[in-house]
């Protein structure tokens, strides 16, 4: 991990999470704990409406995290009900939190390479459909990061297990002088729960 995320990453107050909270991830550590133990592949589509947000902060922390608490096999993937472009916010957040974030492509949907470690491969950062050919067709644990991706999304085709997980969106924000606070206050929860979820895997 870079030095600088390591801070970040040690500075998350995971433990001080509501009962509340804990049992609404409790599906996802069950799911990701499942297929750990028997060895298999764990693949998780993080989704909300637009994939511009919250699915990919989402996606980003749970790679993480996985790879911090040395989970192998996870891999994480994002997607929406339709496809917008990541918000430049949310880039600029997570480079904040220490990730290397480079540009691949430009135009109304650019590309992002989001890196945590030296050594490790990039997370891929686009906006995607869930169902888009980058993510997996099936075996996969949904997580619905919106609670209207998830009430307008009631069948997600290839879905093994369906994970309500909603976060407010950090877009109340836009255009706003609490913009970057709100962001990163969105994207430290999201760190947190995910950290969670993750520490809480028995190998």
């Amino acid at each position: 991990m870079y030095a600088d995320l390591t801070k970040t990453i040690e500075s998350l107050p995971f433990a001080f999470l509501s009962e509340d909270r804990k049992q609404i991830l409790q599906p996802l550590i069950e799911f990701i704990q499942v297929k750990t133990t028997n060895q298999q592949k764990v693949r998780l589509n993080l989704i909300c409406t637009h994939n511009s947000r919250r699915s990919h902060l989402s996606q980003v922390w749970a790679q993480t995290a996985a790879a911090y608490y040395n989970i192998k096999n996870v891999s994480c993937y994002s997607g929406g009900t339709e496809a917008t472009a990541l918000f430049p916010m949310v880039a600029e957040t997570l480079k904040s939190s220490g990730f290397k974030i480079k540009p691949i492509s430009e135009g109304p949907n650019p590309v992002y390479s989001i890196k945590y470690s030296a050594d490790e491969p990039p997370v891929i950062g686009f906006s995607k459909t869930y169902d888009d050919d980058f993510n997996p067709e099936s075996g996969f644990a949904a997580i619905m990061t919106c609670s209207q991706a998830d009430g307008g999304c009631p069948f997600i085709a290839g879905a093994e297990k369906r994970i309500p997980i909603t976060f407010e969106d950090p877009k109340i924000s836009d255009g706003t002088p609490q913009q970057k606070e709100i962001y990163l206050e969105r994207s430290l929860q999201i760190a947190a729960e995910m950290f969670y979820v993750f520490s809480q895997i028995k190998k």
